[in-house]
């Protein structure tokens, strides 16, 4: 019998190419990794990017999602739940740019600065977060 699931699909995370090619160089040196968007402090919202149990999550963070990286163990990508209130509407995606971010990030030192990038997320991807009802029913035609 097939298993039903509530949950949803819809990933609130991703990563480029490029910022995947990273972690893993990172990863290969400092083991498993974590992210902690940046609430505006150092580096303006910054995805700050550190060795897992180096930043202390807890109930004042909120788990936005996993990203898949081929080679190394899933980053754990997480927002303070104050600032989750703003961009919960929000997909966000983990790029790098050339550049020395100012932050304690593990990137820094390779001259290299992840940034996030952000959409919309769209009707689809709204309701199965369940952050949109069903929308407004047509008038019945009278006539």
């Amino acid at each position: 019998m097939p298993h039903t699931d509530d949950r949803p699909t819809t990933a609130r995370v991703a990563v480029t190419p490029a910022a995947a090619a990273l972690l893993g160089s990172l990863a290969a040196r400092h083991g498993p990794l974590m992210f902690h968007q940046s609430g505006g402090c150092c580096d303006g919202s910054s995805p700050m990017c550190y060795p897992v149990g180096m930043f202390t999550t807890g109930s004042g963070d909120v788990l936005l999602g996993a990203l898949e990286v081929d080679g190394i163990a899933p980053v754990e990508v997480y927002m303070s739940r104050s600032q989750f209130e703003y961009w919960k509407y929000t997909h966000l995606t983990i790029d790098v740019v050339d550049g020395r971010g100012a932050g304690f990030s593990l990137e820094v030192p390779e001259g290299k600065r992840f940034l996030t990038r952000s959409r919309m997320l769209d009707e689809g991807e709204l309701a199965d977060l369940g952050l949109v009802g069903p929308g407004p029913r047509a008038a019945p035609d009278v006539g």
